[in-house]
């Protein structure tokens, strides 16, 4: 009996060792892999934590941890200065530069006037709000890429080509970018616009020359127009000037001929006013001080007295300088 039982025993070692190794080597291989479950954060982005494809939480910059085949981290660069590139892509760029596929199709727009011009343009954004950046859009860039192109075909559009390559870059900028954020928040990108910028803007090159010849016009036209304005700045002011001028001197005059028939006027009230009390020795005063006036300058005097038979006739007596101009 105890024959069989050995018989029996034989071949159930090997199965144990087989379901042994078996349990060995996936033990090995779920350490190993839940070894490699860890991933680390860039410092400028954060983690998405996503467990069976939904969302589960946020992960700061730095080591993670994710359950294999269960859980899954998607790092989002949210301090990093995003870029999309449109009518033109720049070589050698990071994943911070999305370039433009097909430049010279963006480009290429038509103006209120139905005109053509070439417009390239560069949109800088910031990815503000992780889980909708993922789960809100299915493809965020391509779609933000979609509305800046028809957000600037829109607004340049409402405009003549003198405007969008002359002084109109600054409002196209400042339209497009409104309107862009707009449609960025009414379609939950979690994506902030940061800015809209023109680059080169140009007329095709089949009417590159015609274009230049009426940007050269148009300058000397503006020259000739700023110096029509430094003539006339020049001119006006000092005609300006010298009417004040002369408006001031007969102010000064007629202000000074008054003061001077008020001091006659003052004068003459005072001189009454003596002469009512001493009519002889006020006009003896007048004529005295009449003739102290008048005399100095008389250079041949003649004097005539009813008393004298004859007429005295007197030299001036000047200094020597006014004697010899005297002749």
């Amino acid at each position: 009996m105890a024959r069989p039982m050995v018989a029996e025993s034989l071949p159930i070692k090997p199965v144990r060792l087989i379901l042994g190794l078996i349990a060995c080597l996936g033990l090995v291989f779920t350490f190993a892999t839940l070894l490699f479950g860890f991933a680390s954060i860039p410092a400028n982005s954060v983690g998405v934590k996503t467990r069976f494809g939904a969302y589960h939480d946020i992960v700061n910059p730095g080591l993670a941890y994710a359950i294999p085949y269960i859980d899954e981290i998607h790092i989002v660069p949210t301090q990093r200065l995003l870029k999309l590139e449109f009518g033109f892509t720049s070589p050698n760029a990071t994943n911070i530069y999305q370039g433009d596929v097909e430049p010279q199709e963006t480009e290429t727009m038509i103006t209120g006037d139905l005109n053509t011009a070439l417009v390239p343009w560069v949109v800088q954004y910031r990815i503000t709000d992780p889980k909708t950046y993922l789960f809100g859009a299915r493809e965020p860039e391509k779609t933000l890429r979609d509305l800046s192109e028809s957000v600037m075909r829109e607004v340049i559009g409402d405009r003549t080509v003198d405007e969008v390559l002359t002084i109109g870059r600054h409002d196209i900028e400042s339209s497009t970018l409104k309107r862009l954020a707009d449609l960025c928040s009414q379609y939950g990108l979690g994506i902030q616009i940061q800015q809209v910028q023109l680059a080169t803007v140009r007329p095709p090159p089949a009417v590159q020359a015609a274009f230049n010849e009426v940007n050269q016009a148009q300058q000397e036209k503006q020259t000739a127009i700023n110096q029509a304005w430094a003539v006339y700045n020049d001119a006006v002011p000092n005609a300006r000037g010298q009417a004040k001028e002369r408006e001031k001197q007969a102010e000064a005059y007629a202000f000074r001929r008054v003061n001077e028939a008020k001091g006659e006027a003052q004068k003459f009230s005072l001189l009454l006013a003596e002469y009512r009390k001493a009519p002889e020795i006020t006009r003896r005063r007048l004529y005295l001080e009449a003739m102290q006036a008048i005399l100095p300058n008389l250079q041949k005097k003649i004097i005539v007295d009813d008393s004298l038979k004859n007429i005295l006739q007197t030299l001036p007596l000047l200094p020597a300088e006014q004697t010899k101009a005297s002749p």
